[in-house]
């Protein structure tokens, strides 16, 4: 007990120091890591920064270490790839006179640019610097003009958005706006534009902006695109399509410019609102920097602590931690499309990359946010039809595999999260994904068999045949995903008492099966997720068959897919060949040179979501030891500070989150409550639970910073001794809890207890003498519909419950419930006696 009270005594000295100081805002910007580092704040509307143009080359956050400056506008996504989006409602500074083509304009950059959280700083080559601030719904830009320049000019291109190169047909359009200059120097801005990597129709946005000192001139333009300027002699300029850009340009004689930027989905007047609201006149630039620090430090970096002294594990730690909650965006309030008294959150970017892990690391941290989130999305489907996948700019698309918001909402239910959530909506929801196949109206050219809108295109396939054939793209990755989206049904429908749905997904859940051939071989091993159809297995090379958009897998090989429905692991273990296969084929994933032909190169890979899980599959087989030495290298030698310190794309602070679960020495298993337990990096670590519970992770024998004797000993949670390789929400989620590591050099058979559960894997129940299913043998049916009846009715809570199991009895032979039914000559009229528990 001693011990906590310390750890609470050092959070409380460590919040006072401010965590932000640990945080790298240029982390991971480079090398496909795409962070955002301008200024934002927790799920704040603007995240304002650079935008660099380097031709032929996407910057997906705005953010390039070259190229230069278009603009720097209010509106990004954070670590995404794909195509970018936004890159909207835009300001450059310009120094002397302006060319008559104002579409198009850059500068570029005179020197590296600077920042911290809440603070960015850049100078371009015209020796301006500028200093970025922001708030929730609005930002600030102070700029400094070079000494004795009378011409220091600020230019707004309605037009300016983030372009791709990618030759994909996912670049952003424009499609015309509005520029309006006032008496009083203020002006307001409208665009309206299109595209990007979801594929949005036209979306609108709108813009207030101020400056603090008079302009000398200003004025409003229109031009043709590529063309001259031609400016507006009454202030006013409009385009109704995006043939004609529109914008203004402020010319002062002062050195030092700020202008305070406000940005609204529902009209100019709420964007004036939103600046004038929460940057004031009289705002100093320093109070919107040291505002939004406090915010993050406060709201989000406070809500882990660690004794940990090694400055470079304590950068990692919460820069990891700022970059997770700079998406989804919260536009409660800023809803264009409905009226609705629910939250409205937006920039969902994507649930394929988040469902793993991220979002689970959201409840724990942010469980106001998050219980917000899961209301959000089913108030989408209310208005929308569908849930989200892949929301942005109010617009459900770009599905990239499932219908992955039914895991989420799944895993929300299953962890007891309720409050003014509705889960009668919620599962009306999710069986809208599970039953209804989403209009194909805006075919996708690089998948355009069926809709990637929202919802499960390849439902017809999934719905009659149990597997989805190459009519439809990406057919084996999403049968794998489309199987867990149904367990995740069946999760719900079996909490909300919905008997016969919970059969039907459950048994649903279980067809990632007929997309396994036991046969196929690779590199010494058999079974493994194939393409099919209606006549069998289209075999491919399971090294080398990861793909795309048009493929049969997306972003994964069948190596990666075949672990992925880890509800139904018990199964993957006995297909693969049992325990001991299972463990030689986790090995080779990460062995170098296991790919023929490839001396270095490993199976596993660990640049992108499919394989987030891979590391720690070794707890199935009770070797936590092997998911402890896998995982911490993957951790160690793939995550670190600086530009290129991330393995892959962010994914809207996916990769950060696996991180952090690292940190903390668990792995969450979406949709059900169940975290898997390796080891923690620190020797103390407190996680704010919310409602002043905390959970205390403390190791001794550990060198504190998970480099070295990090292999567990033994354990106790919440004081008691623990021999499993996983634990439950309940377990130190819900009311807080402890976990007491002893750690070591070595690795011991710690983990001796029940393995993980499997819950779509059908239980032992038999052995080769007394098996139910032998009782259809003519030897032993007399005996069938009396042990049977005897059987459910210790298990089946109403007699009314006895016919559903006899009607889907064929669906799973193997269930001892389902083997009864198929087996039963008549349903019983009358039962024995109920017993509280299973025989």
């Amino acid at each position: 007990m001693w011990l906590y009270f310390l750890v609470l005594l050092f959070t409380a000295c460590a919040q006072s120091a401010g965590f932000s100081q640990y945080v790298d805002i240029f982390t991971g910007t480079e090398a496909g890591g795409n962070n955002f580092p301008g200024v934002a704040r927790p799920f704040g509307m603007v995240k304002l920064g650079p935008d660099l143009l380097n031709s032929g080359t996407d910057s997906y956050s705005g953010y390039l270490p070259n190229g230069q400056f278009s603009g720097f506008s209010m509106m990004h996504e954070q670590g995404t790839g794909g195509a970018p989006k936004y890159g909207t409602v835009a300001q450059l500074p310009l120094v002397g006179d302006v060319p008559g083509v104002l579409g198009g304009v850059t500068v570029g950059r005179a020197r590296p640019d600077q920042g911290s959280v809440g603070y960015y700083n850049a100078q371009t080559t015209d020796n301006v610097v500028v200093e970025l601030g922001a708030t929730a719904h609005a930002g600030m830009y102070q700029y400094t003009f070079p000494a004795g320049s009378t011409k220091n000019n600020i230019l707004i291109d309605v037009s300016h958005v983030l372009p791709s190169f990618r030759g994909q047909g996912l670049g952003q359009g424009y499609n015309g706006g509005t520029f309006t200059l006032f008496p009083d120097g203020h002006y307001e801005a409208t665009g309206t534009y299109n595209n990007g990597w979801n594929r949005s129709p036209d979306w609108k946005i709108y813009s207030c902006g101020y400056f603090n000192v008079a302009a000398t001139t200003a004025s409003a333009f229109k031009g043709q695109v590529r063309g001259a300027a031609v400016t507006q002699p009454n202030g006013v300029a409009n385009s109704p399509n995006g043939n004609e850009y529109v914008g203004g340009l402020y010319t002062f004689q002062a050195q030092a410019v700020t202008s305070r930027v406000g940005i609204s989905w529902i009209s100019t007047t709420k964007a004036c609102q939103n600046v004038n609201d929460e940057i004031p006149s009289s705002t100093a630039f320093s109070t919107v920097v040291q505002n939004t620090k406090n915010t993050w430090d406060s709201q989000v970096l406070s809500g882990i602590t660690t004794a940990a002294t090694d400055t470079t594990s304590l950068k990692l730690l919460y820069t990891s931690l700022y970059f997770m909650n700079l998406l989804p965006t919260n536009q409660t309030g800023e809803n264009p499309v409905w009226q609705s008294s629910e939250p409205y959150y937006s920039d969902i970017f994507t649930l394929w990359d988040t469902f793993r892990c991220s979002t689970a690391l959201m409840h724990v941290l942010q469980p106001v946010a998050y219980e917000e989130f899961i209301r959000s999305m089913i108030d989408v489907w209310r208005h929308d039809g569908y849930l989200p996948e892949a929301r942005s700019s109010n617009y459900n698309g770009r599905v990239q595999g499932g219908s992955n918001a039914d895991n989420v909402l799944a895993d929300a239910f299953v962890k007891g999260v309720r409050g003014k959530v509705n889960w009668d909506d919620g599962y009306a929801a999710m069986v809208k994904d599970a039953e209804v196949t989403p209009i194909n109206d805006r075919p996708d050219p690089m998948a355009p068999d069926s809709s990637t809108k929202e919802g499960r295109g390849a439902l017809p396939d999934w719905l009659t045949y149990g597997f989805i054939t190459p009519a439809y793209t990406r057919a084996a990755s999403r049968a794998v995903e489309y199987a867990y989206n149904d367990f995740s049904l069946y999760q719900v429908a079996k909490g909300l008492g919905q008997i016969a749905d919970a059969a039907k997904y459950l048994g649903r859940a279980r067809n990632w099966r007929n997309h396994w051939d036991p046969n196929l071989t690779s590199i010494g091993f058999k079974g493994f997720i194939q393409p099919r159809n209606v006549e069998g297995f289209l075999n491919t090379d399971p090294l080398k068959d990861a793909g795309y958009w048009g493929d049969a897998y997306y972003q994964g090989s069948s190596w990666a897919y075949s672990w992925a429905d880890i509800f139904d692991m018990q199964k993957v273990v006995e297909w693969m060949g049992g325990a001991q296969t299972f463990l030689a084929r986790l090995e080779t994933m990460f062995i170098p040179g296991a790919i023929p032909g490839n001396a270095n190169g490993i199976i596993f890979d660990a640049t992108n979501e499919p394989t987030f899980n891979v590391p720690y599959l070794f707890n199935f087989v009770n070797r936590p030891d092997r998911s402890i030495e896998q995982a911490r290298k993957i951790a160690k030698t793939r995550y670190k500070l600086g530009p290129n310190g991330l393995p892959g794309n962010s994914d809207a602070g996916a990769m950060q989150t696996w991180l952090l679960w690292n940190m903390i020495g668990l792995y969450p298993v979406t949709g059900q409550t169940t975290f898997l337990i390796h080891s923690p990096w620190f020797s103390s670590m407190t996680i704010s639970l919310g409602n002043n519970k905390r959970l205390v992770i403390t190791s001794t024998g550990g060198d504190g910073n998970g480099d070295t004797n990090y292999h567990v000993q033994s354990l106790k949670v919440n004081g008691v001794a623990w021999d499993k390789g996983w634990l439950v929400y309940d377990d130190i989620f819900k009311n807080g809890g402890t976990l007491e590591f002893v750690l070591g050099p070595d690795p011991i058979q710690w983990a001796t207890g029940s393995l993980p559960p499997s819950p779509a894997t059908e239980p032992k129940t038999c052995s080769n003498n007394n098996c139910l299913r032998n009782l259809k043998d003519a030897r032993y049916s007399a005996s069938a519909t009396q042990f049977c009846a005897t059987y459910l009715a210790k298990v089946v809570t109403a007699t009314s419950a006895i016919p559903p199991y006899v009607q889907q009895c064929g669906r799973s032979p193997t269930q001892v419930s389902a083997a009864c039914s198929c087996i039963m000559t008549v349903i019983p009229t009358s039962m024995p006696t109920r017993r509280r528990h299973s025989p």
